[in-house]
């Protein structure tokens, strides 16, 4: 059995993540942005900006432009729910992959379709939503005045509770119509969000059989974040742990020990970097690297956990991170072009830890096309929702 290190861990995922320490292109590829987010399963969406500056941060040279237009032009990414039913950014090509994962989970407790929708209803409303999107980007209500026309006016009922009212009966199949692949996210229409079909950015798109989506899904999984265990996966992507054991047990798994705690990687990837984790980045909300690495402890250290993680959850604060942990927090103000970032670090930065920071700080601008200024001092704000 392998035995490994903690920094043996840190280092392979901040290498597998694109964080390790690398020198910039000379011209950014746009091809690379999505092996980017196809590598880390997905990037964090809700929050565009922090989507942008997340895959950006991994692509040397890139910009908010670029992740831009591999979505709205080149649509090597696609906007959809991805890991736990929260709005992500997906490699187009590993939509067959995804699509056919998510349809294959236990279904959430807090999924009312059952209750709001009979099967036959169900079937309606999703044949409904991929003829009114085949052709078209829907706003929500546009798209409602769609599903009434070829449903009947029972899809419009005012039935699901929402945040500030209620949502139309057709709602309820919004789970089943982007985890299958039927609608995605199309682009902003002003401030209105759109819907489109997930076909027109990868035609003859077709969803992976269950079981095969599963096992590549966990292959992709403990490529990014492994060595790991059930526990960390189920929490990942919001599934019962003693379901996530029976698709382990199902998978060519190898087991490792980190530092005497059993583990797994996918059978033959059992490679590790004899280096040590190094470098300082900033990571943005909700940051792939800073959710789902596990154990916690391990990446936010000490006092990193109360300062960082908000009642246990990890991705509401943004993270500096320094040799592969946790050890500060940041935050950003946009005004016009300029961008004034206070880092709240949680140990003393040394002279070349200060010039990585203000380097960091500087690369953050270009990503978002501005033009950063940087504070060191306590950030007053709280974590984001």
């Amino acid at each position: 059995m392998t035995e490994l290190s903690w920094a043996q861990v840190s280092a392979r995922r901040l290498r597998r993540h694109r964080l390790f320490p690398s020198a910039p292109d000379a011209a950014p590829d746009a091809g690379r942005v999505a092996d980017v987010v196809s590598a880390i399963c997905g990037a964090h969406a809700q929050i565009a900006s922090a989507a942008e500056l997340s895959v950006g941060l991994r692509v040397p040279g890139a910009t908010r432009a670029l992740v831009r237009r591999a979505l709205w032009t080149d649509r090597t990414l696609v906007k959809t729910r991805g890991p736990r039913g929260t709005v992500h950014l997906l490699a187009a090509a590993d939509l067959p992959m995804w699509t056919g994962a998510l349809t294959a989970l236990p279904g959430p407790s807090w999924e009312r379709s059952v209750v709001l929708l009979t099967p036959r209803q169900t079937e309606q409303v999703l044949a409904a939503i991929a003829d009114a999107v085949a052709e078209a980007d829907l706003t929500t209500a546009e798209l409602t005045e769609e599903i009434i026309a070829r449903t009947g006016p029972w899809a419009g009922d005012l039935v699901m509770e929402a945040f500030q009212g209620r949502w139309p009966r057709w709602v309820a199949a919004m789970t089943a119509a982007t985890r299958g692949g039927v609608i995605c996210f199309g682009p902003n229409r002003g401030r209105a969000t759109t819907y489109t079909s997930p076909a027109r950015w990868l035609p003859g798109f077709t969803p992976m059989a269950g079981r095969v989506a599963l096992a590549e899904l966990v292959r992709r999984y403990l490529f990014a974040y492994g060595p790991a265990t059930p526990a960390p996966f189920a929490q990942w992507l919001a599934v019962p742990v003693g379901w996530a054991t029976w698709l382990f047990d199902s998978a060519d798994l190898a087991e490792v020990t980190v530092e005497g705690t059993r583990a797994w990687v996918s059978a033959g990837d059992t490679d590790f970097p004899a280096d040590r984790p190094s470098g300082l980045r900033l990571l943005p909300y909700f940051d792939a690297y800073a959710v789902g690495c596990h154990p916690r402890e391990r990446l936010y250290p000490g006092i990193a956990a109360e300062r960082a993680l908000a009642h246990g959850q990890a991705g509401n604060y943004p993270v500096l991170l320094v040799d592969g942990v946790v050890a500060g927090v940041w935050h950003q103000r946009r005004a016009g072009p300029r961008i004034h970032v206070t880092v709240e670090p949680l140990r003393a930065l040394g002279t070349g830890r200060q010039r990585a920071l203000e380097e960091e700080v500087e690369r953050v601008g270009q990503i978002l096309e501005g033009t950063t200024s940087l504070t060191i001092g306590t950030v007053s704000v709280g974590p984001h929702a």
